[in-house]
């Protein structure tokens, strides 16, 4: 990333530049808004696409230079749903999708937290409609995705992170109606989504969905059967409406976050972040904005020829074990 004082030295000599004979920049990386500036425009004027541009990153290397085209806004209006978007990853995923240009559905059981969620949205001068939605009831799901194509006409990306289910047990302990509820918010839920998803995405010409599964999905965890099951189907789910959609325009793949510095573990405190990280080889905790930007590219252009994948977002856990200390047969362990 550039620094302040880079971009701004930059920002100044291209203004000078603009105010003479518009001449090439000399030996500074920068990025800069072309608005306003038709010097730098006319030093551009045979590459219209560049001249278009609102904000471009110019390079120096040498002698040579390259100009990028920076999209602030690569979802600029296209309509992103995203259904669990009241708190936590959801809602940092809705307002990403919404700094980054596009209109968001968002769905959720509570209303009152979804509505804070849009207001902000539209605070920042972004476009949110909030719908009361329950992933595990078919009507519900179809509405939600009816409240997309009514208001805005299209349907573009999904997002499908609801989650519920019991508190955690040894298996035979957790009370069959709970372990019913969370097969039914993961798997029966994101079975609905998608199913009402991709016939609105296929009225536009495709489109892209991001499933929400967890590393338990993959990897056995104690004590969380309903959920650990849940996100296994989440998963298999995934795969299959990535092949089913492979040849019809529509990608479909699926996160498995590691552990996650949401509101959860926030109310856990201190000495369960700290147990959470050291699992962790990068030894940290991931964030929510760090989820949100994998699901925005997965569903840009940028990820175009990938479907059907399974992307971990966990600090290496998925890659193996880092043991803290390593020890030499026949010899003590060094501390």
């Amino acid at each position: 990333m550039l620094s302040f004082r880079t971009a701004a030295a930059g920002v100044a000599r291209l203004a000078a530049a603009s105010r003479t004979a518009c001449e090439q920049p000399s030996d500074l990386d920068f990025l800069v808004s072309t608005r306003g500036c038709s010097g730098f425009r006319s030093w551009i004027g045979g590459l219209p696409k560049l001249a278009a541009a609102d904000t471009l990153i110019i390079n120096h290397s040498i002698s040579k230079y390259w100009i990028t085209i920076m999209d602030v806004r690569p979802f600029e209006g296209q309509v992103a749903l995203v259904a669990g978007a009241s708190k936590g990853i959801g809602a940092a995923v809705a307002e990403a999708f919404a700094t980054s240009g596009a209109a968001v559905v968002l769905g959720a059981r509570d209303l009152d937290a979804l509505s804070q969620v849009a207001d902000r949205i539209r605070g920042d001068g972004g476009e949110a409609l909030a719908v009361r939605t329950d992933v595990s009831d078919e009507a519900s799901v179809r509405a939600f995705a009816d409240a997309a194509l009514a208001t805005y006409g299209r349907l573009d990306a999904a997002f499908n992170n609801a989650t519920d289910g019991p508190r955690p047990a040894p298996l035979a302990d957790i009370d069959t109606a709970d372990f019913d509820r969370g097969i039914a918010t993961n798997i029966r839920g994101t079975f609905l989504g998608m199913k009402y998803q991709i016939p609105a995405m296929l009225r536009g010409g495709g489109g892209a969905i991001v499933n929400m599964a967890s590393l338990a999905g993959s990897s056995g965890v104690a004590n969380l059967a309903a959920y650990v099951a849940g996100k296994a189907g989440i998963i298999g789910l995934t795969k299959v409406a990535a092949l089913d959609y492979a040849d019809h325009g529509i990608r479909v793949n699926v996160l498995a976050p590691g552990t996650i510095l949401t509101h959860h573990l926030e109310a856990a405190g201190e000495p369960a972040q700290r147990g959470a990280a050291r699992a962790a080889p990068m030894q940290r905790i991931g964030t929510v904005t760090e989820v949100a930007s994998t699901v925005l590219w997965l569903c840009s252009q940028q990820a175009s020829y990938i479907t059907g994948i399974v992307v971990p977002i966990d600090g290496g856990q998925s890659a193996g074990i880092k043991p803290p200390h390593m020890y030499r047969p026949g010899e003590p362990m060094q501390n």
